[in-house]
């Protein structure tokens, strides 16, 4: 199997958990039930989810008002971008 099709595919399911735990917290902050803690969120972001968890900011508006998240998953975003440009053209 390809080195490539294995990282899209980390990648893919790492994005979709990303939206979907975004969504949960969603939920549970209106249920006002227990929360993702945001260190967790984070981390799905750093370990590749990052444009799902961006994505899952925007789509259920949440966590827009914090600036941390705000500037902290674009910028997790471009060191994705940046290190995948990287080792590909290595």
């Amino acid at each position: 199997m390809n080195y490539l099709y294995l990282v899209i595919i980390y990648l893919s399911v790492l994005n979709i958990v990303g939206l979907i735990v975004m969504w949960l917290d969603k939920a549970k902050a209106q249920g006002n039930a227990w929360r993702i803690p945001e260190k967790s969120l984070f981390l799905v972001s750093l370990i590749g989810g990052s444009i799902g968890t961006w994505a899952g900011m925007y789509i259920f508006r949440h966590k827009t008002k914090h600036w941390y998240f705000v500037l902290g998953m674009p910028l997790i975003l471009a060191l994705h971008i940046g290190l995948a440009y990287y080792f590909y053209f290595k």
